[in-house]
């Protein structure tokens, strides 16, 4: 028994030897005018409550010589959290869910907090910190993450008092529920911080270790962390997404990403050039610019060198929004992004249909490293469903304008989302969905059941009537045809040859490696290697090459081939007929 208590009390004074200018911090919390908390020493409120020995005595009498005086007399200091070595090595844990943005998000995260002295972790059972970057799409997104705090609930009771995990829930799940996620945790949750407050995190942090939760859910209008530089969670990787904007302003009626994420505001030109030549440098081939609504991109602090369009908007297409005027838009930027290195792929998601005007069609045209896939969210094809979700078009304006696209980029592959079962979809409406995807065709597409989310102007306006059994039938209807289809399209690549970028080892098999075409079509090949140019020497095929293969073999999800030769993106584009690409 004696044992166990000066173990516990060894225990305890290590804890305040670390955390001691955190501990200073234990008195009133007050709100400051931008609503984020500050931790001040109100002394003149405690002075008559108690006179007796402060916790600053306490610990200043566990500290060596050197470190008493400094501590004691340090009355004239305003005792705010410092900084510069606030992580004291303490590791963190960070697990993500939803879309690429959030994966981005985790990287502008652990780039705040590697500078304030974290270090990275890959077990929650090893980590001090436990964040969790989350989505609020849909129900069956938030399901899996409560899910997920039960889980570390545990984790956490096991640790116990001595050695505690505090766990942070980030994101749009943390902008939506905001302080309920910290009531409804069991004590679980200690941090709850929304898109937006992620440079407050460090400061946030050190509330809980005094064991107080911590909560920043302000939305900002300017926000973006361009200044910022990702760093990448998984540093082997060739390929890397790069965030250009952030926000919706579209308020389609059943989205809850612009109560999540906040209004468009998008960062600086040179900012986001800067970033991709540092990806350049690094040795990244490809790179996916990132936004809510992509390529409605305008940055209003920079002049445009294109010749001014009056048509910002495909045809047929019209917005909630007044139309943004002046600044570099989304096409300008694309062509300087793909000027930054010509044997680094770009990509983009997620877009709007209605940001397609020519100019942005003619730069994906034009530039041979920007890829020629196109995601084309229709999420329905009837036009009164469409007038419901507030889309801005209708079936024939979503026809025309992918009609428009093949003919003004020959070979372009298309994907898209689709919604089955929203509020007051009919079974006849429902068919012209399924007849639009027949038109159009996609190699890929991303399907769900409608998950009715509050705040939306569907939760204030109609409501969620069709069945969810019936909602379930109509994905599983559209996966059939989408399925069907993709392998139509798939094999009329037997025969052709493709450029691929090679991007590591099929899951299924080692001795077999994956790449993407242009289109983004999954491609295996065997891991084999091959003569280089003029040469009689054998290279092995590794992540980040480039290269040509025959196409032997096809099905919905996945072309196989045999590789032909290392080449470079330039050298295929100049020796490869129009016909075959």
């Amino acid at each position: 028994m004696l044992f166990k208590q000066l173990n516990l009390i060894n225990c305890y004074r290590r804890h305040v030897l670390k955390y001691k200018d955190i501990l200073l911090l234990h008195r009133k919390i007050y709100n400051s005018r931008n609503r984020c908390s500050s931790i001040i020493i109100n002394e003149k409120k405690n002075e008559n409550k108690f006179d007796g020995p402060s916790l600053k005595d306490f610990i200043a009498n566990s500290l060596p010589e050197e470190q008493k005086v400094e501590l004691v007399n340090d009355n004239d200091k305003i005792p705010y959290v410092d900084m510069t070595d606030l992580g004291q090595n303490r590791k963190v844990f960070i697990e993500v869910y939803g879309c690429q943005m959030n994966v981005n998000d985790a990287e502008i995260v652990w780039s705040i907090l590697q500078d304030k002295g974290y270090t990275k972790t890959n077990s929650v059972y090893d980590a001090d910190v436990a964040l969790l970057i989350t989505c609020a799409i849909r129900d069956s997104a938030e399901n899996k993450v409560w899910t997920r705090i039960k889980q570390i609930r545990s984790v956490k009771r096991w640790r116990g008092k001595l050695e505690p995990l505090k766990v942070g829930i980030l994101g749009c799940m943390a902008e939506r529920l905001k302080e309920k996620l910290v009531s409804n945790s069991r004590g679980v949750i200690d941090l709850v911080a929304g898109p937006d407050s992620y440079r407050d995190l460090p400061r946030l942090l050190a509330k809980t270790e005094i064991g107080q939760k911590a909560i920043n859910v302000i939305l900002s209008y300017d926000e973006t962390y361009a200044e910022i530089k990702p760093v990448k969670l998984n540093e082997d990787n060739i390929t890397a997404y790069v965030s250009i904007m952030r926000g919706c302003d579209n308020m389609c009626t059943y989205c809850i990403v612009p109560f999540t994420r906040g209004r468009e505001r998008s960062r600086p030109v040179e900012s986001i050039v800067d970033e991709i030549k540092y990806l350049s440098d690094k040795g990244f081939k490809e790179v996916t610019l990132l936004g809510q609504n992509v390529n409605s991109y305008r940055d209003l602090s920079s002049t445009s060198h294109f010749i001014p369009s009056n048509h910002t908007l495909a045809l047929g297409f019209k917005t909630v929004y007044k139309p943004k005027k002046s600044g570099v838009q989304f096409a300008e930027l694309l062509s300087r992004v793909s000027e930054v290195d010509p044997e680094m792929r770009i990509r983009f998601t997620s877009p709007h249909p209605k940001d397609f005007p020519n100019e942005v069609l003619d730069v994906i045209s034009e530039k041979s490293n920007v890829c020629k896939n196109v995601h084309l969210p229709a999420q329905c094809g009837n036009s009164e469903v469409l007038e419901r979700m507030r889309r801005g078009y209708t079936r024939e304006s979503y026809l025309n304008l992918a009609q428009h696209i093949r003919n003004r980029i020959p070979g372009v592959t298309y994907s898209s989302d689709f919604i089955a079962g929203f509020c007051g979809e009919t079974d006849i409406e429902f068919e012209d969905t399924i007849s639009l995807m027949e038109t159009v065709k996609y190699h890929n597409a991303f399907l769900f059941a409608y998950s009715m989310r509050e705040k939306t102007t569907a939760h204030r306006r109609y409501k969620d009537d069709v069945p969810y059994e019936v909602k379930i039938e109509r994905v599983k209807r559209m996966f059939n045809i989408f399925r069907r289809d993709a392998e139509i399209l798939n094999k009329h690549y037997i025969g052709t040859e493709q450029l691929i970028l090679i991007e590591g080892k099929s899951r299924r098999s080692s001795s077999d490696l994956y790449g993407r075409t242009d289109g983004n079509i999954k491609v295996i090949i065997p891991n084999t290697k091959l003569s280089l140019k003029g040469s009689s020497l054998n290279k092995d095929i590794e992540p980040g090459h480039y290269i040509k293969v025959k196409i032997t073999e096809s099905n919905s999800q996945i072309l196989k081939g045999i590789p032909v030769q290392h080449t470079s993106i330039q050298e295929y584009e100049k020796k490869t007929p129009e016909y075959t690409k």
